[in-house]
């Protein structure tokens, strides 16, 4: 098993608390409800979002997925810091044992938030990723989700 490993920064106008509760702990009902093109549900299998818990996201028709269960892994609501692993699903394309995603909000001098994220592939047996697919994908992904909470938030100031 091979790990890559590929880290990104996204900035945003909104302050790292408001976006980490509308984001992390808010995120099961909200997303479906602001990027229904993209997420159908999100149910808890297992627990209620604390780590250990397990869900499955459900994503809407007309998308590349169908379906993945996340793993929640760790969530420090004081440092705005969430851990979570894709362990079964579309998205893992039978290449992967499982996608780890380090989330971490930091204020930003603006007044907004710095979102770090670090993914870690974990690759079944000898199986290469190709830098360009992960980082494309990536990005595309993260920006649709934080622009559209960002937009959200904006839009809906007293949301939270």
């Amino acid at each position: 098993m091979g790990v890559f490993t590929y880290e990104s920064e996204i900035v945003t106008a909104i302050p790292p608390a408001k976006m980490f509760k509308a984001c992390i702990l808010d995120g099961d009902t909200l997303i479906p409800k602001i990027v229904p093109q993209v997420f159908k549900s999100v149910e808890y299998l297992e627990g209620n979002g604390e780590p250990g818990s397990i869900r499955k996201v459900t994503f809407a028709q007309g998308n590349q997925f169908n379906y993945m269960k996340q793993k929640v892994e760790a969530l420090d609501k004081e440092k705005f810091e969430y851990i979570y692993s894709v362990i079964e699903g579309d998205p893992l394309m039978n290449m992967l044992d499982k996608i780890t995603y380090e989330i971490k909000l930091e204020a930003s001098p603006g007044g907004g938030s710095i979102c770090k994220t670090s993914s870690k592939y974990y690759t079944i047996g000898d199986i290469e990723l190709k830098e360009e697919a992960i980082k494309a994908g990536k990005e595309k992904a993260s920006g649709v989700l934080f622009n559209s909470i960002e937009a959200y938030l904006v839009a809906n100031p007293n949301a939270y």
